[in-house]
Parts: structure tokens; sequence; C-alpha cells
């Protein structure tokens, strides 16, 4: 397997024009740009051996052994026969079908990687194809390592017919083996993926990465302009359009592609975990000064306190953001992604507000969408696969109250997450870092462990919302606050909070290091009085746990 890029085809030119906006481009700068024009960012294809060499440590690419099948099932000849197509399609490329499969290593990390060709009959999806993705998958389920596909076609192999659809069939069965493994899976798309491709395992993965400009979907725009002539939206179908609509992970510029890829396939399940040195949490109400309620409420809401992406930065290393909910949007007010928390992966998904009034307004002020929970369940159910921790960050108003977040379903998707958290088979911590607003907060709160920042809240209601109707007169919020018991100390002295966190000076927001440090800290603690616990007796607890509260043996004496 060669080391080195070469050209898409023979010896790369002195000079060549980008396929998008013609300017001349030296081909030996092109070739060491990956094929990507330094003018207007266009990728043009590149070939499977390429993408191998691209994306693998050098040397360490081994063919997989090609499975038999039939060469022309149903004898088939449109203009020329099918034997005659398959001929001249392997003259061309030197390759014997349109995907190439390999294993290999990214930054020492082993992996399986298929590779299509869009040179091959336009990447199509024939038996063949079929019989080798399924081959790669069940060498990733054998060797227990994470299977990655880079996806390239204009759809099944027509010439193969109805052989060549039931491959979407076959090809989503295998991956749903690796699902059951507990295996990663990894799509890149490349331009174009449509078709059976698209609907099969391409966007099956658990992560879906795509170059930028990149097009996927399940009718081309051509069919869908001419079958019923549908205007279409600029830049539709587009990895940038996929993005916003929710249905892929990231884009990616190809020189960032194998980092990537090697952040996400370094999956390193929990080992035994010691606790810090220095525990900072407080467990006992006794412990904790008394606060003005009221004041509680505003120092939790306070602009600059941090966020969660800040506190991301801060406790993982090798943060890979995915978004969206798979199906029609990615809400910034939920983030969420994998990362490496003390040397293991974890799952972190939590609210964002941000900061200034436009970075609040970007974010819908913290407050989820359903498409923001949606993404949120996706990203725990990925660790429940993987078996790795699920760490969560609240920091909510509430959920949004909109007329378009009722229309997608804001009830069902704020009760499908608690259903979901309550059976997860992975530990799950949950940190109140700022605002608990209601159920938009109790979505992504439902952990074996709740620890809360000391300036931090947690109410069935704002203290505004419910002066407004108890008491008829928002004004008297801070009544209401008090009679909430919103408050950290009122929170662990009943036994919603196991342990609260101090806060350095007057709040986080006057140390945000100090706080993560502290925050980091806590959490190792957590995690290790959750290590050895069995996922049916992790599930048992939690139940309990949210069974309790309210209960005579819950009620805690006045501290």
């Amino acid at each position: 397997m060669t080391e080195t890029l070469s050209p898409p085809a023979g010896e790369a030119p002195a000079w060549t024009a980008c396929e998008r906006c013609r300017r001349l481009l030296y081909g030996k700068r092109f070739a060491r740009d990956l094929y990507v024009c330094a003018e207007c960012g266009h990728h043009a294809r590149l070939s499977a051996p390429q993408r191998t060499a691209q994306l693998l440590d050098p040397g360490s690419a081994a063919a997989l052994p090609e499975p038999e099948t039939a060469e022309d099932p149903l004898s088939f000849t449109d203009l020329r026969p099918y034997t005659e197509r398959l001929a001249q399609a392997r003259e061309r490329t030197g390759l014997t079908e349109a995907v190439l499969c390999v294993s290999g290593t990214v930054e020492g990390h082993p992996l399986v990687l298929a590779a299509m060709d869009f040179r091959f009959m336009g990447g199509s999806l024939g038996t063949a194809v079929g019989a080798r993705i399924v081959q790669a998958a069940e060498a990733a389920l054998r060797e227990r390592v994470p299977l990655v596909l880079v996806t390239a076609s204009g759809g099944a192999r027509m010439q193969e017919g109805v052989l060549a659809l039931l491959q979407m069939a076959a090809t989503a069965e295998a991956l749903a083996a690796l699902d059951r493994a507990g295996l990663l899976t990894v799509s890149v798309i490349t331009d174009p993926t449509f078709g059976g491709v698209a609907a099969s395992f391409a966007t099956l993965t658990d992560v879906i990465i795509a170059e930028p400009g990149a097009r996927m979907g399940f009718a081309g725009p051509r069919v869908i302009a001419q079958t019923i002539g549908q205007t279409l939206p600029e830049g539709f179908q587009t990895a940038e359009f996929l993005l916003e609509h929710g249905l892929i992970d990231d884009v990616c510029p190809r020189a960032g592609l194998r980092q990537v890829l090697a952040h996400l396939i370094a999956v390193r399940r929990p080992g035994r975990r010691r606790p810090p040195a220095a525990d900072p949490r407080v467990t006992r109400a006794a412990d904790l000064p008394r606060r003005d309620p009221w004041a509680a409420v505003r120092l939790a809401r306070h602009e600059d306190r941090p966020t969660t992406l800040e506190y991301i930065t801060h406790l993982l290393d090798e943060f890979q953001e995915l978004h969206g909910d798979r199906m029609s949007g990615d809400c910034p007010a939920v983030v969420g992604g994998l990362g490496s928390f003390n040397g293991e992966t974890v799952v972190v998904v939590g609210h964002q507000k941000g900061h200034t009034t436009a970075e609040r307004i970007g974010r819908g002020f913290g407050m989820p969408t359903p498409d923001g929970y949606r993404k949120a369940a996706r990203l725990m159910r990925l660790a429940a696969k993987l078996g790795v921790p699920v760490i969560t960050f609240i920091d909510t108003p509430g959920a949004h109250p909109g007329v378009s977040a009722e229309e997608h379903g804001q009830a069902a998707a704020i009760a499908e997450n608690l259903r979901l958290m309550a059976g997860l088979n992975v530990p799950v911590v949950s940190l109140v870092t700022g605002e608990g607003g209601s159920g938009g907060a109790l979505a992504l709160g439902v952990a074996d462990r709740v620890l809360c920042l000391s300036a931090a809240v947690y109410s069935v209601i704002s203290p505004e919302g419910c002066a407004a109707i108890l008491w008829r007169d928002g004004a008297r919020a801070p009544e209401a606050a008090a009679a909430l018991r919103l408050d950290a100390r009122e929170l662990l002295r009943m036994g919603v909070a196991d342990a609260v966190v101090p806060e350095p000076g007057d709040g986080a927001h006057t140390d945000p290091v100090i706080t993560a440090e502290l925050l980091r800290d806590a959490l190792a603690a957590t995690l290790a009085e959750l290590d050895g616990h069995a996922p049916a007796e992790l599930v048992a607890e939690r139940r309990r746990r949210y069974r309790r509260p309210g209960t005579p043996s819950n009620r805690r004496p006045q501290r």
C-alpha cells in the first residue's frame, strides 16, 4: 500500500484548473494540499487508495480478503454488456470493485477502513460492494476495533437489479451487529453520497463527519426537480446544509480528518479510578452557610458564570463536539460530544447559554428545543453503547416555550429523555452549575449522582413564574424563591443533591479556572464511587433514588 498520496489519475500535471472556481493551481502544491483548492476550498475527489494513504499511519494498511460474488448475476446488457463495463472500470482504476477495505491504524489506534471510489462505476452499490462492506464490519467485530466508512456513491447498481437493492439491508444488519457489540462506527461523507448508500450504511454510524461541500441525500437534486418540480434551497444537500438540519455531526476539512478520526476512535473504557487526594465535596447541609435564596438566584444567573463549553475546555482532553438529532435540527442551547476525562472516555452533554447578549440570543438563552433533547438522547445512547460514563451540565431557565417547540413535540422529547436516563446502563453524573429550571433541566438530570455548585439553584419553576401564578404578583419573586427552597443548601438538605461543590471568591465567575479544578476533583471522586457497579445495579439504584423524594424516610429535619 502506498504511503504517499498520488494524483487522482496518472502523474500530477504541472498545472491544473479547479473544478469549481477554474483558477489555475500548481500541480505539486495541489497534491500537497490533499487536492483541496487553495483559492476557493473546493475538495476534489480522491481515489480509495489515496484515502487510505491520507488517513492511515504509513505502512499500516493491510488489505482484507475479497469475498467471492457473482460477476454478472442478471446477464445484464444496456448499450454495452455489464461485464465490459466492469472490465473497463477495473482497468481505469486498478481496483477490483468500488470499495477498498483494509485494516490499519490511525495514530497507533487500530481500525478497519472501507473507502469507496467514485471512479469505479460511480461508486455504485452492488453485490460485491455490499459483500465487502459486510466483511469489513465482520472484521471489525472479530478484532473488536472501530469501523470507519468513507463514502462516495451515486446509489445502487442498476445492472444488478433487486440484488443490488438487497445490499442496503445486508449492510444495515452488519452495522447493527457492531451496535450490539458496542463498537464505534464512523462515516466520512464525501461528494457525492446518494441513493442506496446514503439510505443504508452511510447514515447508520454513530458519528457522521462530512467534507466541506460534500452532498448527501436519498434523491439527488436533479431527480427531485424533474420528478416533482420543486425549487430547491441554496446549497441543498451540501454538508453545511446537512449540519444545519441536524443530519450530520460535523463538517471537517480534509486536512483535519485524520486528527478527528484519531480522537474519535481512541475510545478508552473506564479503568479502576482513584479519588483525588483532596475531595472538595460538601455532603452535609449543616456545613454550608445559609444564603439568601433570591441572592442565590441572581448569582446563578450571572452573565459571567462559566458556560458548559468553558468547563469542557478545562476538564476534557481531545473533545470532539457532535451535532444534530439526525432528524430535524441542531439546537444550539444543547452541546455535547466525546472527550477524555482523566484519561478515560466520557460523553458530555450540557446546556449552553453564552455571555454576551448576542451569544445568548444565538444559544436561545440556554432553553432547549426538542431537537436539543433528541441530540442529548442520541449522545447518551452512544455512551451506553460504548460503555462509558455520561456527564451532564445543567444551566437553563427551562425548556424553550415557543410555538415551534410545541409543534415539534417538546413534552414528548423531555419525557423520552427521562425514560432513557432512568435506564442507562452506565454511570451518570449531573452537575448543576447555574440555573436548574423545571423539566428543561431534569431532562438532563436523571443521574446516579447530582452535584451542585454552591451558588446554583434548582426548582420546579422560576421564582418570577411562581410569584405570578400563586401570589398573582411577579414582584414577589424573592418570597417565592425562599418558599421554593431552591438554593444549594436546601437541595442538599432535601436529598435532591448528593453533594455541593464550593465556589471560590464571590462565585464561579470570579475564578473559572479554580472552579473547574474543584469540579474536576469532585467528578473524579464521584466516578470513583460509582466504579465497579454492575449495569443492573446502577439502574436499580437510580430508579430507587427517584422514588424516594417526598416519602417519610426521605424528609430530613430542618438544620
